[in-house]
Parts: structure tokens; C-alpha cells; sequence
């Protein structure tokens, strides 16, 4: 398996004594951009709309009615993988956040397909990293790099973070205790509270994301390298994605371009398949290769070469063709009424989530233990519905 250096060799010229072929083929990055833009132009236009819903929440439902975007869903990645868990185990898409469920599972697939393209082709937050780790560049002139010893302790954190998300809720949790979860009016709610923690943001918070900026610009992506339990989950789901770069290491000629393109800091030049849980799949590498047919995405079934504009064409279309399944099946639009999110706008503060594993497993009491419901609450309202 390739590892992620320090350092890596000053790229050479291609040498006058070996016949070579030019690489003329039209590099991919001005499409991905463009992809990453219209993605992070939606997911604005889905937070603008969810602003106008939380307004209508605090006007008691008195302004005018905003249906609000299933979307926001793909903001509570928690969540959606306990839905995804629950899934597994009764076979029923949960009723609260159906959206989250169906774009968790487009996530997953294209990383099963396309490997982790979805961070550097459709996820906002590696656009703002990768404009962060440019600034950087230029400042500096060259892009820094931490000792290997280093990164590798702190790319360790992301996946004890993911780790301790997989051990919560497929060790901890039931049946019984997903469903209590899911149920409860802190998980119906939790998109509202993920906005007012970013509405009003404490200086606490406030000073870790401008350090995380500001790290950022040191060392290109340094959330999604080190900190991200999703890119962790994605790039475990990466590793068995049968699309790889691959280099020809006959008409390769050292150059060196392709390792110091890899914004992962792979030694693309040192093997002849990439194998790494860091790998994008964003073909900075392919497109810096000068010469033709030496560094490309091929598949390991079919040892077909994939043409560039492919992944661009098969990331979007995974992506609209599972939720859009969704929205065909009736299952993104939770169906719950405004008026059941206006009767817990003033209770918000009051609502928590398990903050320990003790708290986690004790969800798992048997159901006749639990609280009993209050009077006139019956199983089945849009307060309690589970599963349609």
C-alpha cells in the first residue's frame, strides 16, 4: 500500500534520450470545480430555505408557511447512520429524517464506486479546504508538509472518532435503543439545533473553527485529513472500490509530477497502484502526467481505462439516482407537520442527546420499563411515528 510522505522529489524534465508519447488529453479539474460550485451553490440555497423554516418556528407559525428542505439532512451524518442501522435491522426507512438515510447511502455507493470522489467532487467543506490549502500555496510558495510520523498520529484521530460513532451505535445499540433515539423529540428537532449552533455560535466554537480555518491554510485539508470521522468511513469504503489509479511504470520517467500534484501527499510515483484510504479519486495526478497513457483510472475487473469524464458524469448521476429513488418512493420528505416543530420550538433547550456510553445503553431498557407516553399521545402520530 502507497503511504503519505514528507517529502517528494523536484519534478524532472522529460529526458531527450527515451521516446515518449505527450499527454494531450484535456485535463478534468475546471469540470470538477464547476461540479463542486453547483454543489455548494444547492447546499446554500437548501440552508437559505431552512433559515426562512426556522423563522416560521419562531413566529409561532404566524408568518407565512416555509415547507422545510429535506435536504438539511444530509447535515446530521449521526443520525442518518443510526437510520442507516436501523434500516438493516427492521427493513423500515425511519420517519423523521428519511433524506439523511438516502444520501448517506449515496455517499456510500459512490465511494464503493468512484472510491472517495464524494470529497473532493461534491462535499462543500473539502471545496472550502482545498481554497483554504490554495491560499496557502501561495503564500508560502510551496505546500508544507508535517513529518511522517506526525501525520500519521494525526490521521489516527479521525478514525478513533469514527470508532467510537460505530462502536455507539452497532455495539451499544438495539432495536429498542434505536428506536428510542429516533423517536425522541431531541432527533426530530436536531437539524433546528444544528442551526442555532451556527446562528448563535459561542466564542468557544467560534475559536476552534477559526483555528481549524487557519490550519487549514498551513496544511491543505487539515479537517477532512485529520479530523473528519465521514472522510474516515468513506475512505475505509474507498478500499474496496475496483476503479484505481494505476501507472505504467515502462513508459513512466520519473518525473515526480504526479506525487507533488496529490493534494493527499500519495507517492503516486512509487507504485503502480494507488491503494489509500486518502485517495479523492480528484485525477490532479492523471492530469499533471506528461506523458500519454503512463498514470490512469482503470477498472480491476475489467482492466478498462475510464475516461476522466466519467467520474464526473457517474459521481452526479449516483448521487441524483439514489435520491432521487427517494423522493420517487415517497420516502424524503418526512411528512411531519409545522405544527408539531412549533409546539417544540420553546423546548429546544430543554432537549439532549446521550453523552455517554452508559447513557447510550441504557436506551436498551426493555420497552414496558420505558416512561409511559402522555396521555393522549398515541403510537403512530407524526410525534411518535417510527417507520412508514
Amino acid at each position: 500500500m502507497p503511504t503519505e510522505g514528507t517529502a517528494v522529489r523536484k519534478p524532472q524534465t522529460i529526458s531527450a534520450n527515451r521516446r515518449t508519447v505527450p499527454n494531450t488529453e484535456k485535463p478534468v479539474q475546471k469540470t470538477r470545480l464547476a461540479v463542486q460550485i453547483a454543489f455548494a451553490a444547492l447546499c446554500i440555497w437548501i440552508g437559505v430555505e431552512f433559515h426562512f423554516f426556522v423563522q416560521y418556528l419562531e413566529s409561532a407559525g404566524q408568518v407565512a408557511a416555509v415547507t422545510r428542505p429535506p435536504g438539511v439532512e444530509g447535515f446530521l451524518p449521526i443520525s442518518s447512520l443510526m437510520s442507516l442501522y436501523y434500516f438493516i435491522l427492521t427493513g423500515s426507512v425511519h420517519a423523521y429524517h428519511p433524506a439523511g438515510l438516502f444520501i448517506l447511502f449515496a455517499v456510500i455507493l459512490i465511494s464503493l464506486v468512484f472510491g472517495k470522489a464524494f470529497c473532493s467532487w461534491l462535499c462543500p467543506v473539502g471545496l472550502l479546504s482545498e481554497m483554504l490549502g490554495d491560499i496557502g500555496e501561495k503564500l508560502f510558495g510551496r505546500r508544507l508538509r508535517l513529518p511522517r510520523w506526525l501525520d500519521y498520529t494525526l490521521r489516527s484521530l479521525k478514525y478513533l472518532l469514527l470508532a467510537f460513532f460505530v462502536y455507539s451505535i452497532f455495539f451499544l445499540m438495539n432495536e429498542v435503543a434505536l428506536r428510542a433515539f429516533l423517536d425522541s423529540p431531541y432527533n426530530l428537532v436536531s437539524d433546528v439545533k444544528m442551526y442555532y449552533f451556527f446562528a448563535d455560535i459561542s466564542r468557544l466554537a467560534l475559536i476552534i473553527i477559526g483555528v481549524l480555518f487557519l490550519l487549514s491554510i498551513f496544511i491543505r485539508n487539515f479537517w477532512c485529513r485529520f479530523l473528519c470521522p465521514y472522510g474516515a468511513l468513506l475512505g475505509l469504503c474507498s478500499l474496496l472500490s475496483p476503479q484505481k489509479i494505476k501507472r505504467n511504470p515502462i513508459s513512466c520517467i520519473d518525473c515526480g509530477k504526479c506525487a507533488l500534484a496529490c493534494p493527499s501527499s500519495i507517492k503516486v510515483d512509487k507504485v503502480r497502484t494507488v491503494y489509500s484510504d486518502e485517495c479523492t479519486t480528484c485525477l490532479n495526478c492523471v492530469d499533471v502526467c506528461p506523458v500519454a497513457t503512463t498514470l490512469e483510472l482503470r477498472s480491476s475487473f475489467s482492466k478498462q481505462r475510464i475516461n476522466k469524464r466519467w467520474v464526473a458524469i457517474g459521481v452526479v448521476s449516483l448521487f441524483l439516482a439514489v435520491t432521487g429513488f427517494g423522493m420517487f418512493t415517497g420516502d424524503w420528505q418526512n411528512n411531519v407537520p409545522a405544527e408539531v416543530y412549533v409546539r417544540h420550538q420553546d423546548a429546544l433547550h430543554t432537549y439532549g442527546h446521550p453523552t455517554s456510553t452508559k447513557e447510550i445503553s441504557a436506551l436498551k431498557a426493555p420497552a414496558e420499563k420505558q416512561e409511559a407516553p402522555p396521555e393522549g399521545h398515541k403510537s403512530g402520530s407524526p410525534e411518535n411515528r417510527t417507520a412508514r
